[in-house]
């Protein structure tokens, strides 16, 4: 059970950023081959590590700027389920479980950072732009989760379920507004 609170620990960490949930978690397991990671694994570590600490930058840097978040908001969504998907699978793979479970998890990680971006896009086109708490939030967050995926992964689980129990209730509470304003209103 741990291992797949573990798994929706970094998978909700990759649905708020891309490239830095799976640089902590890269950086944090040591006792796995590089090799075997899947995707990453085919390239050098310095040139993984480059481009993923220059992708995680720009994500830090980006939302600060109203054209970076409308920039980063599609890229984010895009590609936080492949994003999702390798971490994890790179999660399942360092908590040891089964070759056939681990990417089961990956789609359930897929699934889970598509649902985070897209209640993000949601609350972006609805305020605007996200105040710098937010954002400053959104990263404490994610690297909270990436961290939790691997060293508690019980607490990062629980606090990953609980971000799809507001991300399901945000959804519902907007469906709702949309068919009250859909509602042809009767004579008075």
């Amino acid at each position: 059970m741990a291992a797949v609170l573990a798994v929706l620990a970094a998978a909700a960490a990759g649905g708020f950023r891309l490239a830095f949930p799976l640089l902590l978690i890269l950086v944090l397991q040591r006792e796995e081959a590089w090799e075997q990671i899947p995707v990453v694994g085919r390239w050098s570590p310095a040139l993984t590590l480059g481009l993923l600490t220059s992708w995680a930058v720009w994500e830090l840097i980006a939302p600060l700027h109203p054209w970076g978040v409308r920039l980063q908001q599609p890229l984010q969504v895009v590609l936080s389920p492949p994003v999702g998907w390798l971490l994890g699978v790179v999660t399942a793979q360092l908590m040891k479980m089964p070759p056939g479970f681990q990417n089961l998890m990956g789609y359930v990680g897929a699934a889970l950072a598509l649902l985070l971006q897209l209640v993000q896009v949601g609350w972006l086109y609805r305020r605007g732009t996200f105040p710098l708490w937010v954002v400053l939030t959104q990263d404490g967050l994610c690297a909270l989760l990436a961290i939790f995926a691997l060293k508690a992964p019980t607490q990062g689980g629980l606090i990953a379920l609980m971000l799809v129990w507001l991300a399901l209730r945000t959804a519902k509470a907007w469906q709702r507004q949309f068919q009250q304003h859909r509602r042809p209103q009767g004579p008075d």
